[in-house]
């Protein structure tokens, strides 16, 4: 089993940038990929942000493509969501997920617990 530990966050002005991060362990030879999803306040649709593949190949949400940058560190088991030229609806909570051999998803934590993300204007 997968257990994601994910830090960072906070709050920026707009035009600013984050950094967030989320480390695995446990069965992590068996992750796949890893990413990031977010929930904005007052919606109750959830956004894919970023992915990374075990092989380093990425895809980002539309609406963050040439601001956030999604990157792995093999050796630290951790994934890295850099976020720059945040704009205030960027403001969500985020969070961690991976996916393992198997098709099953593991999650840092419950939306409740994920990383809130706040951009002033």
């Amino acid at each position: 089993q997968v257990q994601l530990v994910e830090s960072g966050g906070g709050l920026v002005q707009a035009g600013g940038s984050l950094r967030l991060s989320c480390a695995a362990s446990g069965g992590i030879f068996s992750i796949n990929a890893m990413g990031y999803y977010r929930q904005a306040p007052g919606k109750q649709q959830r956004e894919l942000v970023a992915h990374i593949t075990s092989g380093g190949s990425t895809n980002y949400a539309d609406s963050v493509k040439g601001r956030f940058t999604i990157s792995r560190d093999n050796a630290k088991n951790t994934v890295y969501l850099q976020m720059n030229s945040l704009k205030p609806e960027d403001t969500a909570v985020y969070l961690c997920y991976c996916n393992v051999a198997g098709g099953r998803t593991y999650f840092s934590g419950s939306w409740d617990q994920g990383t809130q993300v706040t951009v002033s204007s």
